[in-house]
C-alpha cells in the first residue's frame, strides 16, 4: 500500500560519510561530556524498542545513532543481499547482534504476507523507524506499534509527494530544499508532520551534492530527535494541507529527454535534476546522448564549434571549457560531460575529437607509428585473431595493468608523448585511440584551460575561493574511485568542503606525472636562471595576459578558468612572481589557514603565509648559484687529469607535511625541491590540505610546467605509504612524528632505498637562569611554548627555572596567561586559538590528566574552553620531576611543562635537558656570555637559541639531531638535501 523511496533513485552514498559520521559523534561526545548532569540528564530519558525498516548507508546511520541514545532496536528490517553483498544497514544489524530480517517483499499482489508479518510482530516494537524504505509496506505493520510508524521523506512536504522528490526539487527550481519526518498512513507521503528541516539551493547543486551537505547529515539528527520527541510524549502530529500539494512520478530514461526550447535556468534545471540518474538527454546526429554536469555560464560565450542538437532554438557550442547550450531566453549553460548510446562517455570539449567525428589525416611518419601501436595491442590482446579499427581495449578482454602496459610501451616508441592513463578509457577503440595519439604528438593538446572547480565561503569579509580536487599533472581532478572527505574548522566544528581523498592509483599518476615532467618535459631541459625565474618571476609573452581568468561566481561555487603561461623563449617579458602572487593572495591564503587549521590570522599572515613567500623568494635565487667543485688529483704522467663535481637534481621527489604550518612547511621543502631541479608529489596532512591545493592554483598562473608539481589530499596510511614504497620516488622529505618517520624510513629503505629527510619529534629544553632579563624571559618563555597554540615542532617541551626565581616566574606566567584572548582566530585581537582537530584535543587532555595523576602540580588551565570548537586553555604545570611522562613526551600543545633545578647548578642542569631521546632545538636565558656560550655548546639540539626563541630565518639551516631526525630545512644546506654530487674525470 505505501511505497516511500524506490530502490533505484536512491541518491549515491560514498564512504565518507562514515567521515561525516565520526564528525557527527565527536560533535555529541563533545556536547554530552560538558557536565556530569547532562550525562545524567540523557541517560534517563525515556527509550523506546524500535524496529527498523529500511535499507543504506542512510539507515545504518539512523539505526547506530538511536542504539547509542540508549533506545533498543529489537528488529532490523531490510532488503536480500544482492550480489552476494549485504545493506549497509544489514551489516550494522548484523554486527551487533540484532535480529535481523531481510524480506524481498512484505505483500503479494496486494496482500500481506502472512509469515512476515508474522515474523515482524514477534518483535515487540513500539516504533517503526522507516529511514529511506524501498518496499511497499502493509498497514497492518505501519498501524501495529504503539506509537505507529514514522518515516523519513527528501521533501517539504506536503511538495513534491512521490518517489522522486529530490529531483523534482531541483528539476521545478525550487529555491529551499528539506525533508520531512512524518507520521504513516494509508495515503502516499500524506500523513501528519512530525519534523520538519530546510536549507538553500544552491545555483549549481546536484542530487548528491544537496543529500551530501544536507540531507544526509541533518536527516540523521532529525530522525534521533523525532524518536526522542515520542519517546517524551511532545512528538507533533500536524495535518498537511492539500494547498501547495504537488506529486511527481518516478522519472524514466523514456520521458528524461530535455525540452530546448525553454529558457536556460529550466534546462539546467531538468539536467541537474537527473544527473546522475536517470541522466537527461537529447538527440544529437540521430542518436540519444545524456547530459550530465550542469552550470549556468555567465559572462561572454566561449569560442568553439557549432553543434546541430534537434529542438535546441539554436546550435550548441564545443568549447574548451564544454557544450554550451542555449535556452529560448537567449542565456547560456555549460555541460561538463556526454554520454552515448554505447555507454561511452567523454569531456563534452572533446567531443569532435571522438569517433566518426574524431578522423584526422595521417602523415606517412603517423602511419608507420600506428602499425607499430596496433602491433603493441596485438601483443596485449593475444586471444584477439585482428586488431581492427573498431577492436575496443576493454571488450576485448583488456584489465587495468594492461591498460599501465600500453600507455608505457606507446611512450617507449615514441619518447616525449603525453599519454596517460586516461587517455586509454577515453578512446576504447583503436581507431579512438590512434586518434588521440596523433593529437598528443602534434601537441594538439598542449594549451588546454584549465578548470577548477571551487569550494567558495564569505568569511573574513571576503570571498575564498578553495579547490579541493587532486592535482595532478596541472589539472584539478577527482580521486580514482570517487571518494571523498570532510575537513573540519575547528573554531566551531563545522565542515568546510569535501576534499578528493586520493587512492594508490593516483599516487601512481601523479608519480608518473612527475616523472614524465623530470624526464622529457621542459622543466628538466630548462637552464637554471630560467628556473629560478618561473619560482620568481611570471613569465609571459610580450602583451600578453599570463593568465586568462574568467571567474563566474555564484551564491556557493565557482569555476576558474585559466592557460597556462608558460614560454620556453628566454626574452619574454618579466610580468609577475610565483612568490607576488602568493603576496597578491596572502589575505585569502592566511584566512583558509586559519578556517582549516586554526591558526590566529595575525599570526597566518605574517608567519604561516609571509615566511612562506620569503622561503620561495630565497630558493629562487639559489637556482643559478649551485655548483661543483674542480678538485686535484694525483696525475699520472704523461697524461694531465682534471676532475670535477657537478650538482645533479635527484628526480622524482616526494614530500609529506604535517598540520600545524600547512603551507609554510609546503614552502620550506617544495622550494628547495624545485629550485634544485626536481619534480616533486606533496601530500598535506588530512586534516589541512586547503592552502597547498591553493598553492597547487598559483603554481598554475605562475606557469610551472605541468607535472613539476603533483599535490595529493588523502591519508597517510595510504597515500604516504604508497610514496615512501614507489619505486620511481628518489627522495621523501618528511616532517611529523618518530615513529611515522621510522616506518617510513624503513619503506624507504626495503623499496629502492631512496634518500630521506626527516624533521621528527622534539621535547625542545629551556633554561632560565636566575641572572635573565626576568621580563624577556617571560615574555619569550610563553612565547616558546604558546606560539600557534603549542602545535609547534621546536616549542619548548620543557622549562628548567633556577630555583631561585622559579615562584615569581610561574607567577608572572600565570598573569599574563590570564591576559590573553582565547577566541576565534579571524578575530584580530584574538591570542590563542581553538587546536587543529577534534583527536588532537583530546590527546591534550589526556596528557594534562596523565601529568596530575603522576603528581605534577596543575597550576593553570588543562581542561577545554566552555564553548564551541577544540579550543584547550592554556595549561601550566610545576613540580615536575624527570621520571614524569610529561617530562619526557612531547604534547604538541599549550601546555608549559616547568621543573627547578639547584642555584649556580649548570652542569646538572645541563645533564637532565640532555636527558631525551630528541635533539630538535633548545633555549637559554642569562646575560652571562660565557655561560651562555658554554651551555649552548653543551646543549645536544640541532637548533639553540640564545636570549631568544622562535626565532627561525629562511636563510639559517633548520633540522634536528637525534629521534628528531636528519637532514635540514632552510638555508644552502637543504639544497644538498635534494642533490647528488656527481665525480667526473678526464684524462688529457
Amino acid at each position: 500500500m505505501i511505497r516511500w523511496f524506490p530502490t533505484g533513485f536512491l541518491p549515491r552514498l560514498p564512504l565518507t560519510f562514515r567521515t561525516c559520521r565520526k564528525h557527527l559523534s565527536q560533535v555529541e561526545e563533545e556536547s554530552v561530556s560538558h557536565s556530569v548532569f547532562k550525562v545524567l540528564q540523557h541517560y534517563y530519558q525515556k527509550k523506546l524498542k524500535l524496529a527498523i525498516i529500511g535499507q543504506s548507508l542512510f539507515g545504518q546511520e539512523v539505526y547506530s545513532s538511536l542504539r547509542k541514545q540508549g533506545h533498543k532496536v529489537v528488529g532490523v528490517f531490510t532488503v536480500p543481499d544482492k550480489d552476494g553483498k549485504a545493506d549497509p544497514l544489514a551489516v550494522a544489524a548484523e554486527k551487533d547482534g540484532t535480529p535481523l530480517f531481510k524480506f524481498p517483499r512484505w505483500r503479494n499482489k496486494g496482500q500481506p504476507l502472512p509469515e512476515v508479518v508474522d515474523a515482524y510482530k514477534s518483535v515487540g516494537a513500539e516504533l517503526n523507524v522507516m529511514p529511506f524504505c524501498s518496499q511497499f509496506i502493509p498497514m497492518n505493520v505501519i498501524d501495529h506499534p504503539k506509537h505507529g510508524s514514522i518515516i523519513y521523506h527528501p521533501s517539504i512536504l506536503p511538495l513534491h509527494r512521490g518517489a522522486s522528490a529530490i529531483n523534482w526539487t531541483l528539476i521545478h527550481g525550487d529555491e529551499k530544499a528539506g525533508f520531512t519526518v512524518f507520521w504513516a498512513d494509508d495515503g502516499l507521503d500524506t500523513g501528519p508532520i512530525l519534523l520538519q528541516r530546510e536549507c538553500a539551493v544552491e545555483p549549481d547543486d546536484t542530487v548528491d551534492t544537496l543529500y551530501n551537505r544536507f540531507l544526509f547529515p541533518e536527516g540523521i539528527k532529525a530522525m534521533v530527535e523525532s524518536v526522542q520527541l515520542i519517546a517524551d510524549g511532545k512528538a507533533p502530529r500536524i495535518p498537511q494541507p492539500e494547498e501547495g500539494a504537488s506529486y511527481e512520478g518516478i522519472q524514466r530514461k523514456s520521458n528524461a529527454r530535455v525540452d530546448l526550447a525553454q529558457p536556460a535556468k529550466a534546462i539546467h534545471n531538468w539536467i541537474r535534476g537527473h544527473d546522475k540518474v536517470p541522466g537527461a538527454w537529447a538527440l544529437i546526429g540521430g542518436q540519444s546522448v545524456t547530459f550530465y554536469g550542469s552550470s549556468m555560464l555567465s559572462g561572454s560565450v566561449p569560442a568553439g564549434q557549432p553543434l546541430e542538437i534537434e529542438g535546441a532554438s539554436q546550435p550548441g557550442i564545443i568549447s574548451k571549457n564544454g557544450l554550451v547550450l542555449f535556452g529560448n531566453d537567449g542565456k547560456a549553460l555549460l555541460v561538463k560531460n556526454l554520454q552515448f548510446e554505447d555507454g561511452k562517455m567523454i569531456p563534452a570539449s572533446k567531443y569532435f575529437s571522438s569517433g566518426e567525428n574524431s578522423s584526422v589525416e595521417l602523415t606517412n611518419e603517423e602511419k608507420q607509428m600506428a602499425e607499430e601501436i596496433r602491433n603493441i595491442w596485438k601483443a596485449i590482446l593475444s586471444n584477439v585473431p585482428a586488431i581492427v579499427d573498431t577492436t575496443d581495449f576493454f571488450k576485448s578482454g583488456a584489465a587495468s595493468m594492461d591498460v599501465v602496459r600500453l600507455v608505457e610501451e606507446v611512450k617507449q616508441k615514441c619518447a616525449g608523448v603525453q599519454l596517460q592513463n586516461e587517455d586509454v578509457y577515453m578512446a576504447t577503440t583503436f581507431q579512438d585511440f590512434i586518434q588521440i595519439f596523433v593529437r598528443k604528438l602534434r601537441g594538439e593538446d598542449q594549451e588546454e584551460e584549465l578548470t577548477i572547480d571551487y569550494a567558495t565561503k564569505e568569511v573574513n569579509n571576503m570571498t575564498v575561493k578553495m579547490p579541493y580536487q587532486c592535482f595532478i599533472n596541472g589539472k584539478f581532478e577527482d580521486a580514482e574511485d570517487g571518494k571523498t572527505y570532510s575537513t573540519i574548522n575547528p573554531t566551531d566544528g563545522s565542515v568546510i568542503c569535501k576534499v578528493s581523498y586520493a587512492a594508490v592509483g593516483d599516487v601512481d599518476r601523479a608519480v608518473a606525472a612527475a616523472k614524465e615532467a623530470f624526464d622529457n618535459g621542459p622543466w628538466g631541459r630548462m637552464n637554471p636562471r630560467d628556473r629560478g625565474s618561473l619560482l620568481y618571476k611570471l613569465k609571459a609573452a610580450p602583451g600578453k595576459p599570463a593568465f586568462i581568468d574568467c571567474t563566474r561566481v555564484s551564491a556557493g561555487r565557482s569555476k576558474s578558468l585559466h592557460r597556462s603561461a608558460f614560454q620556453k623563449k628566454k626574452n619574454c617579458s618579466l610580468a609577475g612572481m610565483l612568490a607576488d602572487l602568493m603576496e597578491e593572495h596572502q589575505e585569502e591564503l592566511a584566512t583558509i589557514e586559519s578556517i582549516d587549521s586554526g591558526a590566529v590570522y595575525t599570526l597566518a599572515l605574517k608567519t604561516h603565509v609571509g615566511m612562506s613567500i620569503q622561503t620561495f623568494r630565497y630558493f629562487a635565487g639559489w637556482c643559478d648559484k649551485i655548483q661543483g667543485k674542480t678538485i686535484p688529483i694525483n696525475q699520472a704522467r704523461p697524461n694531465r687529469n682534471l676532475t670535477f663535481t657537478k650538482k645533479e637534481p635527484l628526480g622524482v621527489c616526494a614530500i609529506v607535511i604535517p598540520w600545524n604550518y600547512p603551507l609554510m612547511m609546503l614552502a620550506w621543502k617544495s622550494a628547495a625541491c624545485l629550485a634544485a631541479g626536481n619534480t616533486l608529489v606533496l601530500k598535506p596532512a588530512q586534516v589541512t590540505p586547503l592552502t597547498a591545493l591553493k598553492f597547487a592554483e598559483l603554481s598554475v598562473k605562475a606557469g610551472i610546467p605541468k607535472g613539476v608539481i603533483n599535490i595529493l589530499p588523502g591519508s597517510g596510511g595510504m597515500v604516504g605509504q604508497r610514496l615512501s614504497d614507489h619505486p620511481d620516488i628518489r627522495k621523501l622529505g618528511f616532517t611529523g612524528s618518530t615513529p611515522v618517520g621510522k616506518q617510513i624510513m624503513k619503506s624507504c629503505a626495503l623499496s629502492n632505498l631512496k634518500k630521506v629527510s626527516l624533521e621528527l619529534g622534539g621535547k625542545s629544553p629551556l633554561i632560565i637562569f636566575s641572572d635573565c632579563d626576568m621580563d624577556k624571559a617571560v615574555r619569550m618563555g610563553m612565547s616558546s611554548v604558546f606560539f600557534n597554540k603549542g602545535e609547534n615542532c621546536i616549542a619548548a617541551g620543557r622549562l628548567f627555572v633556577e630555583e631561585s626565581i622559579h615562584d615569581e616566574y610561574i607567577r608572572r606566567v600565570v598573569e599574563e596567561i590570564m591576559k590573553m584572548k582565547i577566541g576565534d582566530p579571524l578575530d584580530r585581537s584574538t591570542d590563542h586559538g581553538p587546536q587543529n582537530h577534534k583527536a588532537h584535543l583530546d590527546k591534550l587532555l589526556e596528557y594534562c590528566e596523565i601529568g596530575v595523576k603522576e603528581g605534577a602540580t596543575l597550576v593553570y588551565g588543562g581542561k577545554q574552553v566552555d564553548r564551541p570548537g577544540f579550543f584547550m586553555q592554556p595549561t601550566v604545570f610545576t613540580d615536575v620531576e624527570d621520571h614524569m611522562f610529561i617530562a619526557k613526551e612531547e604534547s604538541f600543545g599549550p601546555v608549559m611543562v616547568v621543573s627547578k633545578f639547584r642555584n649556580g647548578d649548570v652542569d646538572g642542569v645541563l645533564q637532565r635537558a640532555n636527558d631525551t631521546e630528541y635533539g630538535l632545538a633548545s633555549g637559554v636565558f642569562t646575560r652571562d656570555i660565557n655561560k651562555a656560550m658554554y651551555v649552548s655548546e653543551q646543549l645536544e639540539a640541532g637548533t639553540v637559541f640564545v636570549n631568544t626563541y622562535n626565532k627561525t630565518d629562511v636563510a639559517s639551516p633548520f633540522g634536528g639531531f637525534k629521534q628528531s631526525g636528519f637532514g635540514k630545512d632552510l638555508g644552502e644546506d637543504a639544497l644538498s638535501e635534494y642533490l647528488k654530487t656527481k665525480a667526473v674525470t678526464v684524462e688529457y
